[in-house]
Parts: structure tokens; sequence; C-alpha cells
């Protein structure tokens, strides 16, 4: 049996790991993880979202770090704070038993004077939403001279996000790192842009569930109904999972406040998160779901980036996304690392021709079921 131990991690990092009870590498860790700790080395790795990503890259990075030194040795840029953050507090979980290894994270939306106070501090990992990166170099308050290795998380929600001019900037400025890594759960035209532009020729390659980047775990489900009748088989369906964590996407702002006040009056434990809402509200909201202290999570695609709750049981596509990509990283939610889930969706019969074009291409098998029991 494939261990840690045996792709290479050292002792201190598997000893971190059992803390956290991971104790088998999955598919894109026991890939990937090699590979890197072989460096320096370009690289490319695509596999679905809730299958060890950060973790396969994550590793590799802190066994390259020097904790003596007080330089920014690695930086890892992904596409929102909430993911940001995620990145950041699983990294100083990893690092429970090694020597003191210093991740700073940095986002937008919040005030920038704490994050350059912050950022005079021993900072031996930085992660970094682009806009923000740019920002704070823009104010000579971070120095990426010292800067060897680069991650690019998620690099098609970044693009999606709209960062692609700041991320040629950025890898521009440091285009002299030992290693380039992009991690991706998809790989469209705009990231082979991307990696044909920074990366080297020879990139070594490794890719999991290449086809789609959709979870095997996830069982894909749909029921039928016309937009009216959404609400009660919608909660016909929470009621069947009553206890159980999961989330509700919608595609539209306005669609997820009316969802997010039937749940309520309903009597659902719920809560919602949109871009109307302040970020303070946002991320409250994010930790009572992630707490526990509620079991359902409204939310649109863009609010919804980076969440991860472990064990989360399932998905409902309250509407369809308004990207196939999109679909990719809702039913990823559920289905993380060992566990499986389910992702529904509710579509009108209009929204069959999209539905059965997504199973097509993604190359996965949808089955319908009547009504949510």
């Amino acid at each position: 049996m494939t261990t840690f131990k045996s792709i290479g991690v050292q002792k201190d990092l598997v000893k971190g790991l059992q803390k956290l009870n991971i104790t088998t590498p999955t598919p894109i860790q026991e890939k990937a993880i090699p590979l890197l700790l072989n460096g320096p080395v370009d690289f490319i790795g695509q596999a679905a979202t809730g299958t060890g990503k950060t973790a396969a890259y994550g590793l590799p990075l802190l066994q390259g770090i020097n904790p003596q030194s007080k330089h920014v040795q690695g930086l890892i840029l992904c596409p929102t704070r909430e993911l940001g953050q995620q990145i950041a507090h699983q990294l100083f979980k990893f690092t429970r038993y090694t020597d003191r290894i210093f991740t700073e994270c940095i986002y937008g939306g919040a005030q920038i004077g704490p994050q350059i106070k912050a950022l005079k501090r021993t900072t031996h990992i930085l992660v970094a939403t682009p806009g923000r990166l740019i920002e704070l170099v823009n104010k000579q308050a971070v120095d990426l001279s010292g800067v060897k290795t680069v991650i690019l998380d998620e690099a098609d929600e970044m693009l999606s996000l709209g960062f692609r001019d700041d991320l040629d900037q950025i890898l521009s400025m440091i285009g002299r790192v030992e290693n380039k890594w992009l991690f991706s759960a998809t790989l469209p035209e705009a990231v082979y842009k991307i990696i044909n532009t920074h990366l080297s020729a020879g990139a070594e390659q490794v890719r999991v569930n290449q086809k789609s980047g959709i979870n095997k775990k996830v069982e894909h489900q749909f029921v039928v109904c016309d937009e009216r009748e959404k609400p009660f088989v919608l909660q016909a369906f929470l009621k069947s999972k009553r206890k159980n964590q999961g989330l509700v996407f919608c595609k539209t702002k306005a669609t997820a406040k009316q969802v997010l006040q039937q749940l309520e009056a309903a009597d659902f434990s719920v809560d919602g998160i949109h871009g109307d809402m302040l970020q303070k509200d946002r991320e409250k909201a994010l930790r009572r779901f992630k707490k526990g202290n509620c079991d359902l999570l409204v939310a649109t695609d863009i609010a919804a980036r980076g969440i991860h709750v472990d064990k989360l049981q399932f998905v409902v596509h309250y509407e369809l996304p308004a990207q196939d990509d999109y679909y990719v990283h809702r039913s990823g939610r559920t289905g993380r690392g060992c566990e499986g889930g389910i992702s529904l969706a509710l579509c009108t019969s209009k929204e069959l021709r999209q539905l059965r074009f997504l199973e097509k291409k993604l190359g996965v098998s949808m089955r319908q079921i009547r009504r949510a029991k």
C-alpha cells in the first residue's frame, strides 16, 4: 500500500497528517508529490475538486521551505478570500510537528493596512488573491524576490473571475522562480493560454479524472419540475435530509435571497451568502455553517468559491449554472475525501437540453428521480 512516507514526505509532516487522520494519499497526491519533491519543475495537475490538491502541492512546498530564512519563499495564488483562508489554515495544520513555518493570507475586500502590518512579520509562504497582491507589491509592502515556488490553485476559477491580466503581470514579475505549479479541476482554453505563456514546454503533467474534473464519488440526480414547483420540490428533498449539511446553489443574487427567505419561513436551519452582503456578514454565515450551527447554506456561484466543509452530504442546483465549469465546482463541494455525496439539479423542461449537454460533456450519468422523497 502506498503511504506518504513511501512517496517521500518527511516524517514530521507525516506525523501531522496522521494527527488529522490522513493516512493514505489520494491519486493526485500519489502522482504529484514525488514529481514536485524532485524539482525544480514546472507542473500541471488536474483533478476534481475535493480530491486533495492542497496537500498535493502543500506538502512538497512545506518540505522545501527553509524556516531559518525570513523571506517569502512560496507564493500561492487563488481566486477568493475564502479559499485563501482555507489553504493557509490547512498548511498550518500540516506543520503541527515541524519547525515553525509562517503563512500569511492576503485578499481584497478587507482593509489593506492590517495586511501591510502583518507582512512585516516573518512570512515563509504567502497565500494571495491576485488583485490584492498587485496592490501590495505596488505599495512595496511585500518582497517577492526570494520566491522559489509559485502555485496557481484553482486556475480555472481565477480566469473565470477575470484575473487573466493580473496573473500575467504577477507571473512575469517573478518569471525566474524555480518551480511553477498549476492545479485546476478543469483545463479550458484560457488555462492553456496561461500554461503556454508562463510554464516551460517540458512541464510535467498529472491528470486524474481528466475528462471533466468531476469527482467520481458524487451521485448525480435531477428532478424535472415547473419553475413554480421548485420551492416545494426543494423543501421536500431537504426534509428528507434533515440534520445533514448541504449547499443550495442559485444563479442570481435575487433568486438566492428569495430561496433563503422561503427556507427561513419554512423553519429550516439555513443561512446564505451572496454578492450583496457585506464581507463581514458573509464570513459570519460561513463560520456558522462550518461549525455546524446551521444545516443549509444558500449561495451564488461567486460567493461560494472556496467553501470547504468536511462531510458535506449534498448540493442542490436550484438553477443550472451560467457556465459549464461551475457545475464541476458546485458538485465538488460534496463527496470530498473518502465520503460520497449527492448532486441534485432542479430543472424545468426547457433546461433539460442544457442538463443533457452537461451530462455528455462532463462524462457523468445523471439519474432522474420523480420527486425527492
